[in-house]
């Protein structure tokens, strides 16, 4: 599929994490022609994705590093810049770019295969769990909190405790003890 083609394909699906996905998948594929690396999605969209969309959010956070390349990209399949966001208009959709780089270099991602050939990166679960985890706590958002134990539940025996312990244990975050009172209600 060309470019035209996948931003008329977005049109048609009506499923929101689908077509965020598809856009990002479009994303990845421009700039990787360009030589260029994959953006890695981050924020309500990676939480969209591991609710299975019990979580819904209206736009597509990135994180990426080569915001010049990024914006040529968007341009070109038309978005423009808003404030912090960039939006499209005829497809009503927005992207924003709150983060460069992904913490620390071990930081896992998933690959999702979205068509042939085309695909997304994304945030690895734990290191959204830990970005959720401090917003529940240092930003008191509820919904947030409420993801948490839906996520941790559902995917307790795959999550990587040891990693998620080390990470929620780190200065920056300081949520070890939170992270044990998920884990809990996680193992009931």
């Amino acid at each position: 599929m060309n470019t035209m083609e996948i931003l008329e394909k977005i049109k048609r699906i009506e499923s929101p994490l689908k077509r965020q996905f598809l856009m990002v998948a479009l994303i990845t594929n421009l700039l990787e022609q360009r030589g260029k690396s994959a953006p890695i999605v981050i924020g309500g969209c990676a939480l969209s994705y591991y609710t299975r969309e019990v979580y819904f959010t209206a736009d597509i956070d990135l994180a990426y590093p080569d915001r010049e390349a990024l914006d040529i990209v968007l341009k070109e399949i038309g978005y423009r810049k808003q404030g912090r966001y960039w939006v499209n208009d005829d497809l009503n959709m927005a992207i924003e770019v709150p983060a460069s780089t992904l913490p620390g270099e071990e930081s896992p991602v998933e690959v999702v295969e979205v068509a042939d050939n085309l695909y997304c990166r994304i945030i690895g679960i734990e290191d959204l769990i830990i970005d959720r985890l401090n917003a529940c706590k240092y930003w008191k958002s509820e919904v947030d909190c409420e993801m948490l134990e839906l996520i941790t539940k559902r995917y307790a025996r795959e999550l990587d405790w040891v990693y998620l312990g080390k990470k929620a244990g780190l200065s920056e975050n300081n949520t070890g003890e939170e992270l044990a009172g998920l884990k809990k209600k996680a193992e009931q």
